[in-house]
């Protein structure tokens, strides 16, 4: 039997609100092959970051509602999140990046 969703895993929208409650409240984006801090102005490359999860929302009957948000950790301590479109629709500046981080996580919630 499985455990029930929690209900952050719900939506894209609640499960960014459970993210900035635990902490991840900076907002990252990806330009020229780096990672950008935007409260902040650093830059960070791959090996510099951590995904300490990501989450994967699916539209009920539209493709471009597919969305990941990936969970970041730097290596100065920030800590926050960046979110693209899942499949055909995903910005390959970010796609290129996510695939040089080498240090991935995915946590399971009730998973021990």
């Amino acid at each position: 039997m499985n455990a029930p969703t929690p209900p952050y895993l719900k939506s894209l929208v609640e499960c960014h609100k459970k993210m900035m409650e635990d902490g991840y409240t900076e907002n990252f984006k990806v330009e020229g092959g780096r990672l950008k801090c935007l409260s902040c102005d650093k830059w960070y490359s791959p090996d510099e970051i951590t995904i300490c999860n990501f989450f994967r929302f699916e539209g009920i009957s539209d493709p471009e509602d597919n969305s990941i948000m990936y969970v970041i950790e730097t290596v100065d301590g920030k800590k926050g999140t960046i979110v693209d479109a899942y499949g055909a629709y995903a910005d390959p500046d970010v796609s290129a990046f996510i695939t040089e981080v080498e240090n991935i996580h995915k946590k399971i919630p009730g998973a021990k």
